[in-house]
């Protein structure tokens, strides 16, 4: 990564960004979050009784479309340094009496199973957040059998422009500080050329990386403030002082006005589903 970019997050800095925005994470605006589980399920295609890892599952929208897929004989295990997220994800399994997910406070990268134990192994979103993406995904494939699979996804290039652009412009002429290594490895994973690479040297064959389109209109700026204070986003306005956050997001939102239509604002979500086997 470049050496200009601002030392990697620790994890307890992680952890609480979306501490803070668990209670927002499920909100209507943020839909690409189970529009993009629903696909990589769909892509996987779980057998029933298999035993799937879900990395960074957040409040579970990878991880509940597994359980449903593997049935009763599977089992999914979801891990996340968040505890507020893990306990959103704790009130559905317990909604909906779900059986088969078991829930853990675990470092992505320093994964505390035995070798050869899953079947699969996905991460949705959360690669980029881990200091060492390469040796994070060796470790992955460490705790995959053989014939199993390890998935990722990431955001195209495309995914959430001009708006992310127009954010990180405003929030530097607040003095906010927007390079970080998060920030570097998402423009790697915004590669699909790097993400292929990632898993050959992981020692996944053969490997599989797509992208696909699931952007949506938005019904006003409104929605896409909704989006930026309840995902990762959120870490970044949190700089801003207290006191400036209003007038920041007055100001913001009016940068919008331009790209809205007669069908609202269109946010392109572009999604880069990045897989491979285990030999």
């Amino acid at each position: 990564m470049s050496s200009s970019v601002a030392a990697d997050p620790s994890h307890e800095q992680v952890a609480q960004v979306f501490n803070l925005a668990a209670g927002d994470y499920d909100r209507p605006a943020l839909r690409f979050f189970p529009f993009c589980a629903d696909r990589l399920v769909a892509r996987l295609n779980p057998a029933p009784g298999e035993k799937i890892l879900d990395v960074a599952t957040g409040t579970g929208a990878v991880a509940l479309g597994l359980a449903q897929a593997v049935g009763p004989t599977g089992r999914v295990t979801g891990i996340d340094l968040a505890e507020a997220m893990l306990a959103q994800l704790t009130r559905k399994i317990e909604k909906f009496g779900i059986v088969n997910v078991d829930l853990h406070v675990m470092d992505a990268a320093a994964l505390d199973f035995r070798r050869d134990y899953f079947h699969h192994v996905t991460c949705s979103f959360g690669l980029f957040f881990l200091r060492d993406m390469a040796a994070a995904l060796k470790d992955w494939v460490r705790v995959t059998r053989s014939g199993g699979s390890v998935t990722f996804t990431a955001f195209s290039v495309s995914a959430f422009e001009p708006m992310k652009r127009l954010l990180r412009e405003r929030l530097q002429l607040e003095g906010v500080d927007t390079g970080s290594a998060v920030q570097a490895a998402s423009r790697q994973l915004a590669d699909p050329d790097f993400c292929r690479t990632l898993l050959l040297n992981a020692g996944l064959t053969p490997v599989t990386v797509e992208t696909e389109q699931l952007g949506y209109h938005l019904r006003n700026a409104d929605d896409w403030w909704e989006i930026v204070w309840g995902s990762g986003f959120r870490g970044l306005v949190e700089r801003i002082a207290p006191e400036r956050r209003a007038v920041f997001r007055t100001a913001h939102l009016a940068e919008l006005a331009p790209f809205m239509t007669d069908k609202g604002l269109w946010l392109d979500v572009g999604v880069i589903f990045a897989s491979g086997i285990k030999p």
